[in-house]
């Protein structure tokens, strides 16, 4: 599979997620919301900005446990399988590309107004629409030819919107007259909830960075920071702008009005306020369309990795490292959009079907704790679980159930034609297990046939924390692992033990058991409570195995109080001696991590005790 390049940092995070949420969102709905809640408008802004933080929270401590490209389709489709994964990602890139086009159309709207306020000239929609084509056309290639060159030219944009942004709250908090505000709640507190519905979609961007997760130099580190350092300073200028913008504006012309920042700036710079704040609007939107283009194009490659799509959308440019051709029909879609359909007709939609994968997010980090897979490792774990996952996902529901008949319909056709592209040609080529078969096993305690995602959770992780693989890993892949069922007693373990070594030591079981005896009669092998690394030496030369032992119910040591369940069986000849204490004191700060010994009691399977030992923290032999 190819791999796309680690390009960016904390900052770039930051402009992919800041410049998603503020266009249409700050320039344009505020006077919609302003009419519907009134000066509340305020409150509607700050209450939809902490209604998508546990989306956030959720989203952060996804991506950096699957720091993979396709973000929310990446982790429906391993935490609820491949139909609602699909459904995922249809869903996520319909609706972050329509609403990047619509990004684009409104830049070219706002360089109508500026023309006519400016310059009294006049454009027809069809200049418009060539307008907005030819600019997404740009953002397209800029897409195709660099990530990272992406990446600095939104943090360009970003970092000179919240200037400009800054000095018109800074300059415009003068001229704020409390009177403004008089009949704050008049239109009552429903009004306000409401109203949050209608401005909620205006943050929705914020957690599409996630799907570029595995472009992000130290995730762990920079997704979760870079989310809500973006959530929190949009939320500030949000509400900043807001305030300011109704306290300078009669609340009739505010209403009425297509460009509210724009007018609030005119009223104390005049002309050149309102221009320069539509040059803001504009920079928005472009920092919304091409962030939106980043994030969209992600989806298709990753589900053509997965082999839900056709292959081709996978391919990476050997040159350029990006994801061309996924970019390619993002982009072309979004200029078909842009120049023959009705987008904000479609935004509705797009803005449902936001709200549905936000509920999809909220569920899957439900869904992947309670797996209990040990390779799933979030670097950043939301906080107050599931209370604030459940919370979230019962207003997620109810803002559905507003948003009308029409969106749920189409919802509904994107989940119908999931299916059915699944049956027609999913089915036969994907045998994943996602992580809610997990959930099933432990519920009915029924062992299912299934491919785990264990494996591919802990390649995942090996990638995303640099681990380089030292001899002592190498024979941790390769070696036996003896999970016994019931209470046992040593000498029968050692007996089984011996009959696994017996061929790759070319030594005699029988006397492979009687040095498991005899170097236990010499002295104790038990470590610690609960804990044993029996060790042989054997004749040869160049021979090295290790053998991992679970007993659940416990092995009796005649020298030990507590019952073994932990076992690190070695065997090696003697001009491995050095190795062997290697191989010891990697084992000593394996089981020195905090809660091994509760992590290796409920390791699902073989599988689960073998990952846990591989992606343990210790530190890697290099001369190995």
């Amino acid at each position: 599979m190819a791999q796309l390049k680690k390009q960016l940092g904390l900052m770039d995070v930051f402009a992919v997620a800041a410049g998603a949420m503020i266009s249409s969102g700050l320039f344009v709905l505020p006077a919609i919301a302003f009419a519907k809640s009134g000066p509340a408008v305020i409150l509607a802004y700050f209450f939809a900005s902490i209604l998508v933080l546990p989306s956030v929270l959720s989203k952060a401590e996804l991506a950096t446990a699957m720091p993979r490209a396709g973000g929310t389709y990446f982790f429906v489709e391993r935490s609820l399988g491949p139909v609602w994964g699909l459904f995922g990602g249809m869903a996520g890139w319909f609706s972050l590309a329509l609403k990047s086009a619509f990004a684009v159309v409104g830049m070219a709207v706002f360089v109508k107004v500026l023309i006519v306020a400016l310059f009294g000239g006049q454009l027809s929609t069809w200049h418009l629409r060539l307008i907005a084509a030819v600019c997404c056309l740009a953002f397209t290639i800029l897409n195709v030819l660099s990530v990272k060159q992406t990446g600095r030219l939104q943090a360009v944009l970003v970092g000179a919107l919240l200037a400009i942004l800054a000095v018109f709250v800074f300059l415009g908090s003068r001229g704020v007259e409390a009177a403004r505000f008089k009949g704050f709640l008049d239109k009552g507190w429903g009004a306000a909830f409401a109203t949050a519905g209608l401005v909620f979609v205006s943050f929705g961007g914020l957690t599409k960075v996630a799907s570029i997760a595995e472009e992000v130099k130290n995730p762990g580190r920079n997704l979760p920071v870079g989310m809500l350092l973006a959530w929190f300073v949009v939320t500030i200028f949000y509400v900043g702008v807001v305030i300011v913008t109704v306290g300078l504006v009669d609340g009739g012309e505010l209403a009425d009005s297509l460009t509210p920042i724009s007018l609030a700036a005119s009223k104390f710079m005049g002309t050149w306020g309102f221009a320069i704040l539509g040059v803001a609007a504009i920079t928005a939107f472009v920092t919304t369309a091409n962030g939106g283009i980043l994030a969209a194009s992600r989806a298709p490659m990753a589900m053509s990795r997965d082999r839900l799509l056709p292959p081709v959308l996978a391919r990476v440019n050997e040159r350029f490292k990006t994801p061309h051709t996924s970019v390619m029909v993002t982009g072309g879609f979004m200029i078909v959009s842009i120049v023959f359909l009705d987008i904000e007709s479609l935004v509705k939609t797009a803005s449902t079907l936001m709200i549905i994968l936000f509920t999809l997010a909220n569920a899957s980090v439900i869904i992947m704790r309670e797996s209990r897979i040990q390779s799933y490792r979030p670097k950043f774990k939301s906080p107050l679980y599931p209370y604030v996952h459940i919370a979230a996902i019962i207003a997620y529901v109810a803002l559905i159930v507003d948003m009308g008949r029409v969106p749920l319909l189409i919802t509904g056709g994107f989940v119908a034609v999931s299916a059915g592209w699944f049956g027609l040609y999913v089915y036969k080529r994907v045998g994943r297990a996602s992580a809610v078969m997990h959930v099933v096993e432990r519920v009915t305690d029924r062992e299912l046939k299934t491919v785990t995602l264990e494996d591919e959770l802990r390649d995942i992780l090996i990638e995303r924390d640099e681990i380089t693989e030292d001899r002592f890993d190498k024979l941790i892949r390769e070696c036996a692992i003896l999970d016994v069922d019931g209470r046992t007693s040593a000498e029968e373990v050692f007996g089984k033990v011996a009959e696994i070594l017996e061929a790759s030591l070319d030594t005699n079981r029988y006397v492979l058991s009687e040095k498991f005896l005899h170097r236990e009669a010499e002295g104790g092998t038990v470590v610690q409570p609960g804990f044993a690394i029996p060790h042989i030496v054997v004749d040869g030369e160049r021979k090295f195995e290790v053998v991992l032992v679970r007993c659940r119910e416990g092995i009796e040591f005649a020298h030990a109080a507590e019952p073994v369940r932990i076992m690190f069986v070695l065997a090696g000849s003697r001009d491995e001696r050095n190795y062997h204490l290697r191989a010891l004191m990697a084992i000593a700060q394996i089981a020195q991590e905090k809660d091994f010994e509760q992590r290796w009691l409920d390791a699902r399977d073989a599988a689960g005790i073998r990952n846990l030992i591989l992606l343990s923290a210790r530190k890697r032999d290099a001369a190995s």
